[in-house]
């Protein structure tokens, strides 16, 4: 699958990075979302006031931060009666880091 989301640049220049693989780099890019993505280890399923209180910030924070982690491809989220839970979202990392290893052995 990353071959198809690595698009080959009109002119010939080489492999660009899919869109999900740009948002998975601009989400990696937060100490703050750096701590909130370790909470999601050993399959941790956390509400986002679970996410604030565990990371130390307030709920409109964590829920932006989430926000941004999840269009990363990084976490994902399902509702739960009126809670909405976040877990990481390994398929979509796997595949983000596919595409951005694939970038890498053509410009590297």
């Amino acid at each position: 699958m990353a071959d198809e989301a690595t698009q080959e640049c009109c002119e010939g220049a080489g492999p660009q990075l899919a869109t999900l693989t740009h948002d998975f780099l601009k989400a990696l890019a937060s100490d703050t979302r750096q701590q909130i993505m370790l909470l999601f280890s050993r399959g941790a399923e956390l509400s986002v006031g679970e996410v604030a209180e565990q990371a130390g910030i307030g709920q409109s924070t964590a829920s932006q931060q989430l926000a941004l982690l999840r269009r990363g491809g990084i976490v994902t989220s399902r509702r739960d009666g009126k809670i909405v839970l976040y877990r990481a979202d390994k398929a979509r990392t796997s595949e983000a880091l596919a595409d951005l290893q694939t970038y890498l052995k053509h410009c590297c």
